[in-house]
């Protein structure tokens, strides 16, 4: 009883909140190259379905790898997280406490998980609107992201930006003009580039902005200076309401770079998202320019919340994709197989991770809104102490004084 209990309390330690200790950080900064598996006892050898991949232009990566069980665990830990987080914003949107726009990423967490296990801190990421997970992979908590979903003031956007812009360090957004940040990434990546730095861009965009004339000219700009990006699309299917095959003349995402290479990656199995991601990130950084992925998933939601995502497709391929392609379940199969973990262990993580979760959407709740001060309005529009002194607002009468913290004229 006693050795149930301590396993227990050590998952849950693990899980609260493993992305801001300093073994999580330690374990970040590694460059997670296939012979950097630790320790002997630690290693593990994976092999991957030949379906994993597919590649234009390019050599697939190899379907034999090493890594350390100590990084399967974190991938597990870390995907039960996320779709317990997505749970709950599904219950707080339909009690009306999340307002407005919102996503979910539910059966799409090996991505997120996935590509932050294979970089480093150093690496950029930049995504679209189905970005909760992703905050919480590159370092926001669980409160923070609900808090922002609920307009709090300890969101990560302050309580302003809501679902669709969600920021952390090295994680440039949630961005809510669909392909918008496909040409950013493109800038994020000429900026490690001309900074010098051992370090690439990771800009992820959906099948429904992939016909988006911005991607393409990122695409040039990107191979014309060789810039370290990847190029990558979540093909969850479905922009939106429309199949992939009603809206594109190819699915074929992964050739629409044309003179840039490209892999299709099983984004159902974190595995092959790992080995990939890891893969073209090495791409990059050697000095071989951009790669375009198409990391092909599934989301089991409609596109948002106001979807119920059953009119356009059958419940019977939902549930399908479900009991055969999930994602967590995948990795479960693979920890128990491995003898990583045994079944008692995996269901103390997950009872960890529920607990872990309705704490932080109890803290969430308890937040406060932002003050009902005019102030706000005005204080992220510059990096404090860069502020001009003063800021035109919608009419000349609205020009706002920083060093008074009012308006001009009053």
């Amino acid at each position: 009883m006693l050795s149930k209990r301590l396993t227990c309390q050590t998952s849950l330690r693990s899980l609260m909140h493993a992305r801001g200790m300093a073994t999580a950080a330690k374990n970040k900064s590694k460059t997670n190259n296939a012979e950097d598996v630790g320790d002997a006892v630690d290693a593990v050898e994976i092999q991957l379905p030949e379906t994993s991949f597919e590649g234009y232009n390019m050599e697939v990566p190899e379907l034999s790898f090493k890594t350390t069980k100590s990084t399967l665990l974190q991938m597990y830990k870390d995907m039960v997280i996320i779709r317990r987080m997505e749970m709950a914003c599904d219950a707080l949107y339909k009690a009306k406490k999340i307002r407005g726009f919102c996503h979910l990423s539910i059966g799409q967490e090996a991505i997120a998980v996935g590509i932050e296990n294979s970089i480093t801190k150093r690496d950029s990421v930049i995504t679209s609107y189905r970005c909760h997970g992703f905050t919480f992979m590159r370092g926001g908590s669980v409160k923070s992201v609900l808090s922002e979903l609920m307009g709090r003031r300890a969101g990560v956007s302050f309580g302003k930006g809501g679902s669709m812009h969600l920021y952390a360090s090295g994680f440039y957004g949630g961005n809510g003009i669909v392909g918008a940040q496909v040409p950013l990434g493109a800038g994020l990546a000429f900026a490690h580039q001309y900074k010098n730095e051992d370090a690439c861009s990771f800009t992820l965009y959906g099948d429904g902005a992939s016909n988006q004339g911005q991607v393409f000219e990122a695409y040039n700009m990107a191979k014309l200076w060789n810039l370290p990006v990847v190029f990558a699309c979540e093909n969850n299917k479905y922009g939106m309401g429309t199949a992939a095959s009603r809206s594109s003349a190819t699915t074929d995402y992964f050739t629409r770079g044309q003179y840039i290479p490209g892999l299709k990656v099983n984004g159902m199995d974190i595995l092959a998202v790992y080995q990939a991601s890891r893969y073209a990130k090495n791409w990059c950084l050697s000095g071989k320019g951009p790669l375009v992925l198409e990391y092909e998933t599934y989301r089991y939601g409609g596109h948002s919340m106001s979807d119920p995502g059953t009119t356009y497709r059958t419940r019977d391929e939902i549930q399908h994709m479900r009991s055969k392609n999930d994602p967590i379940a995948g990795l479960k199969m693979h920890i128990l197989e491995l003898g990583i973990a045994s079944e008692e262990e995996i269901k103390s993580y997950d009872k960890a991770a529920r607990k872990y979760v309705e704490e932080q959407v109890a803290l969430a709740e308890a937040d406060a809104p932002p003050e009902p001060k005019l102030s706000i309005l005005f204080e992220d529009v510059y990096v404090k102490g860069t502020e001009t002194p003063t800021l035109r607002g919608r009419i000349q009468h609205d020009t706002w004084d920083f060093a008074k913290q009012g308006f001009a004229c009053d």
